[in-house]
């Protein structure tokens, strides 16, 4: 954080933002100048959480003398997908919410199930900001967005919004999270956000998410056995999940490479992260999380099986009829050109171990470096919060 916005948080002030015009001349305007848009606060952490969960359950006008089910599909980052120890513990102080005020309504867990029984149905995204409103700024905020649905009629009945300083949260993504070896927002995933974000009440739940509640109910009971190490079971019902067309999304498949992983079942999980690499590919979103030595081009000496990974890239992208782009990302560091090179020779590292295991893939493939350019989290906290701005991604591009 910036030393001003560390002055305002110190002295309790809000980050504000106000855009207003001057008139450099003394004539009188021949119109009324348009009026300043309010100024955005951003609050506490706790203060905030609470208040967009008032807000959203204030705002849904439930009947009191009527009983209410409602589960919570889990709250997420906005920009990754990503459930962290922030957005679980949101949901706990949400859920609090609703036991200490609203006796008409029972939380359900979110299962199949419940699910089956059309319920109230939550969901909520915390993304990290910037207040100024510079897309490539620090990020000195966070946005909170809740969003409560009605499965029977298919709309969003209420919203709740807040801002929120960054103080006094977790950010560290949840073991399953941390461990993907490849990352990507499946059409579900973006319309759980779009449910959430650039909604009102009275909007219909994002089609891409209303047909795949189900299957992320079932995902939700597979990631909460992987979280208790029970991977037998998680790997068995991540396997369920594929007999339902809506439950073919990346995730399904990282958890069944994760869980096999765990197993010690190199085969399988090695056709896991192949199906990966295919979904990847097939939508130029093949995002890979290797892990870098601090400032160097060299992977660290944790125990990864990076050269099956590479050997699977380079067995598909040598099938495709493209050129392949190898593209370096890094987080946010203190120069812009230091990110670039370092990003570069990153991408250069990888596509010559490409080379190196399939010499065809020389003249059709590139690096590329875009430093942090397009950062996904964009905090620069530089540990497993922002780890997915660290990246490889491997894109096809015209020959």
């Amino acid at each position: 954080m910036s030393s001003k916005s560390s002055l305002l948080t110190s002295v309790g002030l809000a980050i504000v933002i106000a855009a207003a015009g001057c008139s450099t001349t003394e004539e009188k305007p021949k119109s009324a100048a348009a009026p300043a848009p309010a100024p955005i606060v951003a609050l506490p952490y706790e203060q905030a959480v609470r208040k967009a969960a008032q807000d959203l359950l204030a705002n849904a006008n439930l009947a009191r003398d009527q009983k209410y089910s409602v589960v919570v599909d889990p709250l997420v980052d906005g920009n990754s997908g990503v459930q962290s120890e922030a957005t679980a513990a949101m949901e706990q102080s949400v859920v609090q919410v609703i036991r200490e005020n609203y006796q008409q309504i029972e939380v359900k867990p979110f299962t199949s199930e419940a699910v089956s029984g059309l319920p109230l149905l939550m969901v909520g995204t915390f993304t990290p900001i910037n207040l100024q409103g510079k897309a490539d700024g620090e990020r000195d905020a966070y946005r909170i967005c809740f969003a409560l649905a009605d499965l029977k009629t298919g709309k969003i009945i209420s919203k709740g919004l807040a801002r929120s300083l960054p103080e006094g949260f977790d950010p560290t993504p949840l073991a399953f999270f941390r461990e993907l070896p490849v990352w990507s927002k499946d059409s579900a995933v973006d319309g759980y956000i779009r449910t959430c974000q650039g909604t009102k009440a009275g909007d219909p739940i994002n089609p891409a998410y209303v047909d795949s509640v189900l299957a992320a109910a079932t995902i939700n009971e597979a990631l909460r056995a992987y979280q208790a190490k029970r991977y037998k079971d998680s790997l068995a019902i991540y396997q369920s999940v594929l007999t339902n067309p809506a439950g073919k999304q990346a995730r399904v498949h990282a958890g069944i490479y994760l869980n096999n992983q765990k197993l010690g079942r190199k085969q399988p999980a090695l056709q896991a992260f192949g199906r990966l690499v295919e979904m990847g590919l097939a939508t130029d979103r093949l995002a890979v999380r290797f892990d870098f030595k601090p400032g160097a081009t060299a992977f660290t000496q944790e125990q990864q099986p990076y050269a099956q990974w590479l050997g699977e890239i380079a067995r598909q992208s040598a099938r495709q009829d493209a050129c392949l782009e190898v593209a370096g990302h890094t987080r946010r560091g203190p120069s812009e050109q230091i990110d670039d090179r370092l990003s570069l020779q990153r991408a250069e590292f990888v596509r010559q171990k490409l080379v190196a295991i399939n010499p065809s893939l020389a003249k059709r493939t590139s690096a590329r470096g875009y430093g942090s350019q397009r950062v996904i989290v964009g905090t620069g906290k530089a540990n497993e919060s922002d780890a997915l701005d660290q990246r490889i991604e491997f894109k096809k591009v015209s020959c």
